[in-house]
């Protein structure tokens, strides 16, 4: 049943044009969504502006032994900064203990902040919860106008 709302809900995505969003933006395309790609946006970033939600994919292996990659922390908050309504999506194929240690750490990092932190296998789940997430946003915005539109 999800698919089928999601077969028929076509958006726009700017997407990074870092080689990791090459896979991603394949799917996108072959769904028939509008595809944007910039350079101006944060490497490994996907931009849904209709819903005004933005992800960061982040594979686990980007993380250091000792889980201190600060120029990695960094671009996270600069992510984080830029938009509001912010998610990363740290993918591994399989989540064994150093990889839950490394999703905690995180979350504990981040606590607080604007920033939601989601795991994802892969591409295809990348791609699937990117897409619920956003259609969800975009349809509560819509719920907002609507009521501020019956108040007026």
């Amino acid at each position: 049943m999800a698919n089928d709302t999601n077969a028929s809900w076509k958006t726009t995505v700017i997407i990074s044009t870092s080689p990791q969003c090459d896979e991603p933006s394949q799917i996108l395309l072959a769904q028939q969504h509008r595809i944007r790609r910039s350079d101006n946006i944060l490497s490994s970033s996907f931009v849904f502006p209709l819903s005004g939600t933005a992800f960061l994919l982040v594979t686990l292996e980007e993380f250091s032994a000792k889980l201190e990659n600060t120029e990695l922390f960094e671009r996270i908050e600069k992510f984080m900064e830029v938009h509001r309504n912010s998610f990363l999506l740290l993918q591994a194929p399989v989540y064994g203990k150093r990889e839950w240690d490394i999703f905690s750490s995180v979350q504990n990092r981040f606590l607080g902040c604007n920033l939601r932190v989601m795991p994802v296998h892969s591409t295809a789940d990348v791609v699937k919860g990117m897409l619920i997430i956003a259609k969800d946003f975009f349809y509560s915005y819509l719920i907002c106008l609507e009521a501020v539109g019956q108040r007026s």
